[in-house]
């Protein structure tokens, strides 16, 4: 009994072994353009190399690198002016920055404000970097399968339309106006 029932599980196992791999044979790799924005998301470039672009991965890189780098530069002016706008400030004569008496509070106030925008504007082009990344990886992903031949043309050329305009005397008039042809193929 025991031998029959593990035959049967065998027999299972090998036939639908065989359909899983007769099927897989039969269907082609489908590229999904979703799934490169995914990815993307989840690894900034990693959608590009899956939709064969790598050349875009040490743009997408070298664009965060500068960025964040921006980041963390003026955030050290703007936490080193911050400071110095506090303790000046300070009605305390004991408590002096380093600035003291290089800038007024006003200069330290309008340094400390310039380096916190540029801060921020480096923050927001890191995050418009990201969504860049994202959205090229859908749109290239949508295009992967599109077909660019030789044989695209277009032409622009002039063409005359005979109207009649009086039935009963037979008049004739002409309508000019361009004709715009496309070809694909």
């Amino acid at each position: 009994m025991k031998t029959v029932i593990l035959a049967c599980l065998m027999f299972l196992q090998i036939t639908a072994f065989a359909q899983n791999s007769s099927s897989s044979v039969l269907k082609a790799p489908v590229h999904s353009a979703s799934k490169a924005s995914n990815m993307s998301a989840m690894l900034p470039g990693l959608g590009q190399v899956y939709n064969k672009q790598a050349w875009k991965v040490p743009i997408i890189y070298a664009g965060a690198g500068a960025l964040i780098y921006s980041m963390s530069w003026n955030n050290q002016y703007y936490q080193k002016y911050l400071t110095a706008y506090k303790l000046d400030s300070d009605t305390s004569s004991a408590t002096n920055s380093e600035f003291n008496g290089l800038y007024s509070v006003e200069n330290l106030i309008v340094l400390k404000d310039y380096y916190r925008r540029n801060r921020d504007f480096s923050a927001i082009g890191l995050v418009l970097l990201y969504t860049a990344n994202v959205i090229d990886a859908y749109v290239y992903g949508q295009f992967f399968n599109f077909d660019v031949s030789d044989d695209l043309s277009m032409q622009l050329k002039p063409y005359v339309v005979p109207n009649i305009t009086n039935y009963h005397t037979g008049a004739w008039t002409t309508t000019t106006g361009l004709s715009l042809q496309v070809k694909f193929k």
